[in-house]
């Protein structure tokens, strides 16, 4: 029986492409270590990880998916992660709950969008990185070169774990092994090179290897191996087949044997903000059970028959069943009722969880994504440093189909934006739309699915406004003096500031050097509130203007007269009189587009993609007769890109698009859209 403690838990993440195979390599895991009795299939919608209606009905992942096993001394924990790119955000929601991103390869199709995104995001977070080669039971695949690929794309520190043997259908180890029969390469001669890339973390162990000759012993070399795991420089490649089973106790026994713990790897980043203050200080997290408890929200479920679901990872102390813990700065601590651990959709109840560990709890309304769980106000301020998201770029106009739906509609848009990361809502008042945005087609696809299945509300859609922005290109002066009388107290209100532009995507400053209480400063707040009406009016087509810094230097006031609502409309006007002389401009924002296609389409592809404005930024090879074009285009020129790609790529190509930055739109665009828009002047009130 495996003792639950921290030096015996592993903690990794299913990471890689769409249809790479990671639920079935998780099912077959689960299988092999005997946590289930039978192995389910993908095509028969029974595995443990895609339990979702809409991943049976998909027959990919949505959501990740969270279970465990024992093997040999060891318990493993595993988050089954989305491959496809409009699902990254519950991928990268699961690096921050985890020790190791095991980094799955299809061998058919070899390096991918997702395969190369996910590399670099465990690189940026200093995971240890653990490539999987599955599907080598496949026809027509290339292994040798795939391998070749891998080291050209990561470096040599990825090293050969394991071989192929008898035509994939067997592999060998390479560790313990310095001979034996493989498919391809030299058992020998990888027995050799994982060995000497080893021992050079351990100058003692290195000095004895040359003086000797003889390889150290096997148990020597799990902790310079961790060693080399944690620092990056070394990155195992597996081989497997989650289909036939081929690996999967070779990859197993790397999980228990060689992977490391929580407490042997690099401690997660978190920091503390100083009272009375934002200064941020590192603050260290020890895995030891008898500290206070710190807790980090790796992902939220809002269930219609539970109710919210925090889902968790313990750092430090013990969380126990009927404790009490507070929400981040909350000051009032909420009772833990149930204290839970998931198996897929099951949910198990335990008495306690340790470091390490990952468990949930329910019915907590204050819990949400990154919230920091913790026993004690000594950890009150104490974050998680964040993830970095791509921007949800795709956008869908929405409305209720029924108009008894409309007051529930916002309710259940805000359950399923804080589930997820990478899904936002915005209500633009100049066009009365209501708009959702993902990363893509098939990512807001599924939440309008999600909306009609569980909560029975059905949405019409349209493309929405695309989100421009304004700025200003020069400094400016603008000034109003804001005067009513109409019998008894009147208004009076003067401000003078100017303008500066700032750096793209600086946002918005708001400065105060008046001097001499020329504005008072209980008007000064009012004066800030009247910029920043003006600013999100906007000045040349109505959209909010960013990057500028607005300075008060002056103003008068009236012992009678002055009120709030003169100092808030001398500060709007006075904003727009000088955003109109400081050559203003809009902005459009600029996706990286990446393009799937077969290697016949590349021409017309490029071709459709400069005639749009875009920009090409190169062209990979991504599997057999597969390319990626990688480029820059305005996101005002893929509405509708999806049915182009389809026509011009014969139904095989795919894309996805992240933020780039924001560009100024062409001369003859922005007259366009200032013509359309009505602008606000300075006579309106």
């Amino acid at each position: 029986m495996v003792q639950n403690n921290t030096v015996n838990l592993r903690t990794v993440a299913l990471v890689g492409h769409g249809a790479a195979g990671k639920t079935t390599l998780a099912e077959t895991l689960l299988a092999t270590a005997g946590a289930i009795s039978n192995k389910g299939s993908v095509e028969k919608g029974n595995t443990v990880c895609d339990f979702d209606p809409q991943e049976k009905e998909l027959g990919h992942s949505i959501n990740s998916a969270i279970a465990s096993f024992n093997w040999l001394d060891a318990r493993i924990q595993i988050i089954d992660t989305p491959g496809y790119p409009d699902f990254a955000g519950q991928a990268l929601g699961a690096l921050a709950a985890v020790d190791v991103a095991l980094v799955v390869i299809n061998a058919q199709t070899g390096i991918e969008l997702s395969t190369e995104r996910m590399m670099n995001f465990a690189a940026a977070r200093n995971l240890c990185r653990m490539i999987v080669i599955n599907k080598i039971d496949a026809d027509n695949i290339d292994l040798p070169k795939l391998v070749g690929e891998i080291r050209e794309r990561y470096g040599h520190e990825c090293m050969l774990l394991d071989l192929p043997a008898h035509q994939n259908q067997d592999v060998v180890e390479v560790l313990g092994h310095d001979d034996g029969e493989s498919d391809f390469d030299s058992v020998s001669a990888a027995h050799r090179a994982l060995i000497d890339q080893i021992v050079e973390e351990d100058e003692d162990l290195l000095a004895k290897y040359l003086d000797d000759g003889a390889d150290p012993d096997i148990n020597a070399l799990r902790m310079p191996f961790e060693k080399a795991l944690s620092a990056g420089h070394l990155i195992p490649i597996l081989f497997v087949s989650a289909k036939t089973g081929a690996g999967i106790p070779q990859l197993l026994d790397a999980l228990a044997k060689l992977a490391p713990n929580y407490g042997e790897v690099t401690p997660p980043p978190f920091y503390k903000v100083q009272a009375g203050s934002q200064e941020s200080v590192p603050f260290d997290v020890v895995p030891d059970a008898e500290k206070h408890v710190l807790a980090h929200v790796f992902k939220i479920v809002s269930d219609p028959f539970v109710g919210k679901l925090g889902i968790f990872r313990v750092h430090q102390g013990t969380i126990r069943k009927d404790s009490q813990l507070f929400v981040g700065d909350a000051k009032r601590a909420s009772k833990v009722g149930h204290l839970l651990r998931l198996q897929g959709k099951e949910s198990i109840d335990v008495d306690a969880l340790l470091p390490g560990e990952i468990g949930a709890i329910a019915k907590v309304e204050e819990i949400g994504f990154d919230s920091i769980l913790h026993d004690s106000h000594d950890e009150a301020q104490v974050h998680l440093k964040p993830l970095e998201f791509p921007e949800p770029m795709h956008g869908l106009a929405v409305q209720t189909q029924k108009k008894a739906d409309e007051q529930r509609l916002f309710d259940v848009l805000h359950k399923l934006e804080i589930e997820d990361p990478c899904f936002k809502i915005e209500r633009h008042a100049t066009t009365n739309e209501t708009v959702i945005r993902g990363l893509g087609e098939m990512h807001l696809r599924a939440k309008l699915a999600r909306m009609s299945q569980q909560y029975k509300i059905d949405l019409n859609t349209k493309p929405p406004q695309i989100a421009y922005r304004e700025t200003i290109t020069k400094k400016a002066e603008g000034h109003c003096r804001h005067k009513k009388q109409s019998g008894g107290a009147g208004q009076f209100g003067e401000v003078m500031l100017r303008v500066e532009p700032l750096e793209r995507g600086a946002g918005f400053e708001f400065v105060d050097i008046s001097k001499g209480g020329v504005i008072p400063g209980v008007f000064m707040a009012s004066v800030e509130k009247g910029v920043r009406q003006a600013l999100e009016d906007g000045v040349v087509g109505g959209f909010p203007v960013h990057d500028i810094r607005v300075i008060v230097h002056d103003g008068k006031s009236h012992p009678v007269d002055s009120k709030d609502i003169a100092f808030f409309m001398a500060g709007r006007k006075a904003t727009i009189q000088a955003i109109q002389a400081a050559s203003p401009i809009i902005l459009e924002p600029v996706v990286d587009i990446e393009i799937l296609t077969p290697e016949a389409a590349v021409g017309d592809l490029s071709g459709d993609l400069s005639s749009k404005r875009g920009q090409l930024t190169g062209t990979q090879p991504r599997g057999a007769g597969t390319m990626a074009i990688g480029g820059k285009v305005p996101l005002a020129e893929l509405d509708d890109y999806q049915g182009r790609l389809k026509s011009l790529t014969g139904g095989q190509g795919s894309y996805s698009v992240a933020f780039s930055h924001y560009a100024p739109v062409p001369a003859a665009t922005q007259q366009q859209l200032a013509a359309q828009k009505k602008v606000v002047g300075l006579d309106d009130d």
